[in-house]
C-alpha cells in the first residue's frame, strides 16, 4: 500500500464502502474536497484534511527530532549573552 495521503484516503474510503459523496457528508466537507484529496491536490486546507481523516478514523502523528531530545517538550532558545 502506498503511504501518501491520497492513496491512504482512497483506500480507507473504499474499504469503508463509502462513495466520495458519502464521505464528504460524514466529514462535513464538499464532495470536491474528497476528489481533491484523492488526487493529491496540494491546496487543500489542513483543517479540512483533518476533517476527512477524522471521518475515516485516520490519525496524524507529528514527529520531531527536537521533541525527542527532551521529555519536557520543545527546547527554549538560550538568551543572548
Amino acid at each position: 500500500m502506498n503511504t501518501d495521503i491520497k492513496s491512504i484516503v482512497r483506500c480507507h474510503r473504499r474499504l469503508s464502502g463509502l462513495s466520495q459523496t458519502e464521505l464528504a457528508k460524514l466529514a462535513g466537507v464538499g464532495k470536491t474536497v474528497i476528489f481533491d484529496v484523492e488526487h493529491g491536490k496540494e491546496s487543500v486546507q489542513f483543517d479540512t484534511l483533518k476533517k476527512v481523516l477524522g471521518a475515516l478514523n485516520i490519525k496524524i502523528i507529528l514527529q520531531s527530532p527536537v521533541l525527542h531530545r527532551s521529555d519536557k517538550g520543545p527546547t527554549q532558545p538560550s538568551p543572548a549573552s
